[in-house]
């Protein structure tokens, strides 16, 4: 009897990275090579046709990444064959990166300074956040930081990595990554990431 595919959802990205729709594996558990049946969520699949090669980010940690090349479709189920690809899919899962302009706060775990300071996010990926802030940080130095936009509100640990300036504004552009996340808390930011990426991609441009 064929093993059934599991439940995995995984984010379908065009060639260059973006995010297409949400899709869920349907029939037999497929393998790399092999023909996976993909049922398109959220009526996406009219979007998702404009395209013939794709690649398949799983939201589970554990899970490889895929590309894949159209075959044929049937209502808003499409069938692909696949290839793992190169590229760890956990790395790429941590590099998927969102603009995301939000304000929140950031509140000090090391460093001489006390109480909280008001940040606005400038892009949020799996592996960190970079934000604008009027007051100085200095690489290297931990903090926690409200993440707004997930299902409920995150509290998580950062580290700054560097700061540049940006033309046209008085504060400072900080780059930091998440340190000592639970299982938990990476789940819940690649659920928001995933969804930020659907909801804010750029549409394909008519030829």
């Amino acid at each position: 009897m064929a093993q059934e595919q599991k439940s995995s959802i995984y984010l379908l990205l065009d060639e260059v990275g973006n995010a297409l729709a949400q899709v869920r594996p349907q029939g037999p558990s497929a393998t790399e090579g092999s023909l996976w049946q993909l049922v398109v969520m959220n009526d996406k699949i009219d979007e998702v046709l404009e395209y013939k090669q794709f690649k398949l980010l799983s939201i589970e940690d554990s899970s490889p990444s895929y590309e894949g090349t159209l075959v044929r479709h049937r209502n808003d189920i499409i069938q692909l064959e696949v290839r793992k690809t190169a590229a760890a899919g956990n790395d790429m899962r941590k590099n998927l990166r969102v603009p995301v302009q939000v304000d929140s706060f950031a509140y000090p775990l090391s460093g001489s300074w006390r109480g909280r300071r008001a940040v606005e996010t400038h892009d949020l990926s799996c592996g960190g956040v970079a934000f604008f802030c009027d007051r100085e940080f200095q690489v290297g130095e931990q903090f926690e930081v409200v993440i707004p936009v997930t299902s409920e509100p995150l509290v998580v640990k950062g580290q700054i990595l560097r700061q540049r300036t940006v033309d046209g504004r008085e504060d400072t552009l900080y780059a930091a990554k998440f340190i000592d996340l639970c299982n938990d808390e990476e789940t819940i930011l690649r659920e928001a990431v995933f969804n930020l990426q659907l909801s804010g991609r750029p549409r394909r441009t008519a030829r």
